[in-house]
């Protein structure tokens, strides 16, 4: 599992990063202090605070290299 800080401060951000990882097969988590939302669901997505940067947990082994070129936009440090 890798885990990266994303920010999605607008409705068209969380749109194209919902677009981008139901590509993949793997499971994504956001987590938000103690809330921890499926990434894949735009309803839980905007049950957050989206004005502050999030953690996304990533489970998956293989393809986690073509994963982070695809989530770049969205990694903050």
């Amino acid at each position: 599992m890798k885990t990266v800080k994303i920010s999605l401060n607008s409705i068209d951000k969380v749109k194209a990063f919902v677009n981008d990882i139901t590509k993949f097969d793997s499971d994504f988590d956001l987590v938000s202090g103690r809330y921890v939302i499926d990434a894949k669901s735009i309803m839980g997505i905007f049950s957050l605070d989206l004005s502050k940067p999030i953690d996304l947990n990533v489970h998956a082994q293989d393809s986690l290299d073509a994963i982070l070129a695809v989530l770049a936009p969205y990694i903050v440090e």
